[in-house]
This record gives structure tokens, sequence and C-alpha cells, in this order.
């Protein structure tokens, strides 16, 4: 996104709507239904009750914690756990645990979003009088074509969204403004309905329903797409997002109180068994029905492409951040920070597929839906304690007031939607699955680290002069090049010069050592050059945001580009004939892939966590793959990983008779 769109303005407010607020504005399809449902006996303490809940939700949940204190925390104008975990994780190693937790819980609820979200529109199509018998929640025509919706948007996702991108604002507008007026219309009917937003009648349901656990786990799904609210703010900016969070609160507001409304209109004894009171507001139903399902179903599939291309960003976070193996990530278009995953974009959708197959109803889906949500709520409240104490330095009494509250709501909504952990065990494997390959990623990339031996770079430069000029060794390659992890210039892992020296000597006239630097802001691009001996040993140094794909290939030649430009290298092939031609000379990049050896003997769970890591290795992208080296030009050479040597061999030597 273009950074004047970041700044507050009219056109930054318009595609906010379509980028930020996709997911919690269509959240009047389907919760005041299932508040509804989960009640049973509909009557004004349930209908008061609710809407007081809803209101002081959006309010507390919403528009404190996420609008005002938690879009403080943008790390160079981006958001997200990732981007939070980078601002504080020098204030504690620990905190990797909730950033790793909440991504994985965030990423889970991804494939019941999509599937819920548009099911939910197009049961709409049930209260068409003409269409009523043909449209029938949880039939197979309703289920094709939300299947059909969610393919189509999947199969999408790798051309970018640069085209119909700029038709999200003014439908989201036009989505919201709907909303607003349909709600206004039945408010205008039953001003009375206005008594809801008093406290009284949201703690009155909570202390005396005998269902207040089924009702306040309903409750929560009004703010759901808080977390991705969050996680979207590098699009559009802190301004435009609280601003337009203004607009969009009181059409939520005003959708919600009209659906009650309407609900305390309807005679006595009145069954709303299948009856959605988002749907029954709409006037004139033979004419505006079928323009609101569809108005519905654009909003939902535009809230469900926020959701796909959030989880694309954090996975791309946690590849650059250690947390994820290292996968192919493409980029469809020129926009800065869109990117396509394909594994991740044919895992949600089969993960969507099959959510829609089994729960079939809205009415069903959220029966399972915002577990996950309220953990990675949690997980943000606890990173975000430790952003406003020490990156904000707010006094301490305030961080812990705070943290009280927000942690005492999320408890509570934890507790009531945990109930539906037996309705979505294939979610919590789903969500398993995910935390256990980040930490297993995370853990052994720590264990890998603690074997990593530097050597001084410049007690090695002799005897790579030496080797460099040692002709009864043939010359493996005039430009040789290593990716070091060493983030001292003055030292080199001892691995390389084992590589260089040992096995077959690795003759060259200039030797690059590359090393890659994740800095914590999201978008930069800075190298260094220092010519250790000049024109024979070169370090280049990147820096690079955590949203910047290290691609050393593209880069490494930019690098080369400007140092012959400047007249820093001649890279003319130093052999007799090519050099006559003035023919460039070869370039070889060596990456050493580590497996584990036989010869280990540690503890069980240091031998549980690298068998993982290196099994999960088999299923990620290479090294040369991952860091965009073209297989032409890049040998990868295979070195063992001893953590702990076998000890302790009791070997007898017998001699021959």
């Amino acid at each position: 996104m273009q950074s004047h769109l970041k700044r507050l303005s009219a056109a930054g407010a318009l595609i906010t709507l379509g980028i930020i607020f996709g997911d919690i504005g269509t959240s009047p399809l389907y919760v005041f239904q299932t508040l509804l449902v989960e009640g049973r006996v509909v009557n004004e303490a349930l209908v008061l009750g609710s809407i007081s809940c809803i209101f002081w939700t959006l309010t507390l949940q919403t528009t404190f914690k996420y609008i005002f204190i938690t879009l403080q925390a943008d790390n160079h104008g981006e958001g997200g756990i990732f981007s939070l975990y980078a601002l504080v994780r020098r204030y504690g190693k620990w905190l990797a645990i909730p950033a790793i937790i909440g991504a994985g819980t965030l990423l889970a609820d991804g494939i019941i979003t999509p599937p819920i979200s548009v099911t939910s529109a197009i049961e709409g199509l049930n209260n068409v009088p003409a269409l009523s018998a043909l449209f029938v929640p949880g039939n197979d025509l309703i289920l094709a074509i939300v299947i059909g919706i969610m393919i189509l948007l999947f199969f999408f996702q790798q051309f970018g969204t640069k085209v119909v991108g700029s038709a999200f604002g003014p439908v989201m507008l036009l989505w919201f403004l709907m909303i607003g007026i349909l709600g206004a219309l039945q408010f205008a009917h039953n001003p009375g309905i206005i008594r809801a937003i008093n406290p009284y009648y949201g703690i009155k349901l909570l202390t005396t329903h005998p269902r207040w656990i089924y009702l306040l786990g309903a409750v929560f799904l009004c703010t759901t797409g808080a977390e991705a609210l969050y996680s979207d703010l590098g699009h559009c900016g802190r301004k435009n997002i609280q601003v337009s969070w203004i607009f969009v609160k009181i059409t939520l507001v005003l959708s919600y109180l009209g659906q009650g409304a309407w609900v305390l209109m309807q005679p006595k004894g009145t069954n709303f068994d299948g009856v959605n009171p988002f749907y029954s507001i709409v006037p004139d139903q033979h004419l505006l029905m079928i323009p609101a399902v569809v108005l519905a179903t654009m909003a939902t599939i535009i809230a469900s492409q926020a959701l796909i291309s959030g989880s694309f960003t954090l996975i791309s976070e946690a590849v650059s951040m250690n947390f994820w193996p290292r996968i192919t990530i493409r980029y469809p278009s020129n926009i800065r920070g869109q990117i396509y995953i394909p594994s991740i974009n044919w895992i949600l959708c089969i993960g969507c597929i099959l959510v829609s197959l089994y729960f079939r109803t809205s009415e069903h889906m959220t029966a399972a839906y915002g577990f996950s949500i309220t953990i990675a709520m949690l997980m943000t409240t606890i990173l975000m304690s430790y952003f406003m104490r020490y990156v904000k330095h707010w006094p301490l009494w305030l961080v812990v007031a705070i943290l009280c509250v927000f942690l005492t709501v999320e408890f509570s909504f934890f507790v009531a939607n945990a109930i539906k952990l037996l309705k979505r065990l294939f979610f919590v494997f789903f969500e398993i699955g995910l935390i256990f390959t980040m930490y297993i990623w995370f853990k052994a990339r720590k264990i890998n680290n603690r074997f990593l031996h530097f050597i001084d770079l410049k007690d090695q430069i002799p005897l790579l002069n030496a080797l460099s000029a040692d002709e009864s060794v043939s010359k493996y390659s005039t430009h040789l090049i290593y990716l070091t992890k060493a983030n001292n210039a003055k030292q080199i892992e001892e691995k390389i010069m084992y590589s260089i020296m040992s096995r077959k000597p690795k003759r060259a006239d200039t030797y690059w050592f590359i090393h890659i630097e994740t800095t914590n802001e999201p978008y930069t691009m800075e190298y260094t050059v220092d010519q250790v001996e000049r024109g024979k040993i070169i370090r280049v140094e990147f820096r690079l945001g955590f949203r910047i794909q290290p691609r050393v290939n593209v880069l490494y030649r930019k690098v080369i580009e400007d140092m012959v430009a400047r007249k820093e290298i001649d890279i003319t092939s130093k052999y007799d004939s090519l050099n006559k031609y003035k023919v460039a000379a070869d370039f070889r990049f060596v990456i050493m892939e580590k497996f584990l050896s036989y010869n280990n003997s540690f503890s069980a769970k240091e031998g549980f966590i690298l068998n993982s890591y290196f099994a999960i290795k088999k299923l990620a992208q290479t090294e040369a793959k991952a860091f965009g080296l073209d297989t032409s030009e890049t040998y990868v050479e295979k070195i063992p990983l001893v953590v702990k040597p076998v000890g302790n061999i009791v070997l007898k030597r017998v001699d021959l008779a």
C-alpha cells in the first residue's frame, strides 16, 4: 500500500473499510441469530441483555483495547502479533511462547471464518419467498454454492488482488450503509430499544440466565475480527483505522439495535427457530432481498480475502523470524507486501471446504467458532503488557489495571468458548500442528545455534591468500560465495573454513561472505560492503526487514552491479582465453545443509526436538531455493550436526595370535 494512503484522508478511510473491517463488519449476519438460538426462550430480558453485552464488548474489547491501545504498538507502521513480538522480544526470551501460540491459533480460525461468513450470506436466499423452497440452510445447493465461492476465492489468490482490490472499499461502504440504514428503520419503530446500551441489562442477563455461558460465547462472535484488524495495520495506518471505526461502530450498533427492535415487535410466543433477524428486517423482501444477499456475499468474500492475505503475511513473518520452515513465497503484483504462499493457500482452501461439508449451516459453525481467537487475544494482551511497560514506559499501576481488565474479560470469553472444544476437535489438531511446528522450529534453531563455533576472520587471511595463489590446486570457482551466520563482522564459522580447506580444497580468486540480519523494522533494505582483503576477501552485510524475503541471488547481483559501477571490483574472467574477450567471471554459491549425525548422545527432550526438526525440514524448501539461488551456480554441501558426541566407548584391542 502506498505510504500516502496511510495518512488520514477520505481515500485512506475508504480503503480501510475494504481491508480492515470485513470480518468484524459481517458479524451481524450471524451473531444475534446465534444469541436467539442459545437463549432458547426469546423475551425482552434476552434481547436487551444480549445487545447490552454486544455493545460493551465492542466498546471494551474492540474500541478500547485494539483501536486505542494496541494500535499504538505499530512497528514502523506495521501490526500483527509478530510485529508486536519484534518490539518486545528483547525484554524476555519466554515471550516467543505467547507469540507462537497467538499466531498458531489465529491461523487455525482462518479455516472457519470464510465458510461461516459466506454460508450465512448465501442462506439469506431462504428469505426470498420465491426461492425459500430451493435454498434451505444446510441443503446441497447452498453447500455447492459456498464451496464453489471458496474454490474460486482461493484460486484467484495466485494472481493478487490488484485489479479487484480497488473495489473493496466502495463495496464495504455500501455494506455498512445498508446495515446501518436497515437497523435505523427498525430502531425508528421501537426507539425504546436504546435501553439496551445500559450495562445493567447485560450484567443481569449473565447473572440470571441459566444458559449464560453459552450466551457469552455467542456474544464474543461480535468482536472476532478485532485481532485481524491489528494485523492489517500496515495497509492503512492507525489514523484511518481509528476514524473509520467511528462510522463502522455506529452502523454495527444500529444493526444490532434494529434486529433487537424487530424481535421485540413480534407477537408473544413467536418461534424464532431458523429465523435470521438480519434478513428479517429487510423491507419489501420480494424486491430487496436478493440485492441484500448479493451485497452480503460480496462483503463476506472481501472479509475472507483480508483474512487469507493476513495468513500469508503471518507465515511470511514467521519464516523471516525463524518460527517456520522456509517455503515457496511468490509476489503476484508490484504492491509492496502483497504475497502469495501456495502451500498455505491450498491448506486453508481444503480446511474451509472440510468445515463447510462437516457443519453445513452457519448456525452449526458458530457453535465451533471463537475458541481460538480468545487464545490469540489473550496472547496479544500478554505481549501488549510488555509493550506498555517497557517500550511506552507507562506506570506499573496503569499497566496492571489495564491487564486485569482485559485478562478478566478475555478469560471469561475463553471459559465460555471452551465448551465448544468437543465440536471443534478438527481445529484442535490443526492448531496443535501449527503451534508444534513453530515451537519445534524455534527451539531447534536455538539448539543448532548453540553449536556454532566462530573464529577470527583476519587470522584466516594468510591461509586464504595462500590457497588462492596455489596453482597446484585446481580452481574451484573465480568467485566463491558463502552465507555466514556470524553477527560479528570480524568472525567466520569454523565450518566454513573447514569446507574451504579440508575435503577437496576450494581455490578461488575472491572469497565472499554474505550475512543477513533480520531487523525489527518491516521493510528495511540496506547493505554494507567490507573488503577485508581488497579484491580477495569481501564481506557483504544485508539488513532486511522481517517482511522482506531474502532473495540472495537478486540482492547479490545488485551489489555486484553497484560495486562494478563504483570501480571497486573487476568481474572480468581471470582465465586468459576468456579475459581476452571480456567474458564475465564465474560465481558459485556454497550452501551448507546440516543433517543429524548418528554420532550423538543427547537428552530425550533435545532428541525429540531435533528429530522432529529434521523430519519437518524434509518437507520444507531447500536452503538454496529459500534464498533464491539458481541451482546451476549453487553447490549444496552436507554437514553432520553433532550436538553431543557419543562418549564412554570402551573398545579393547585383541592382538592376533
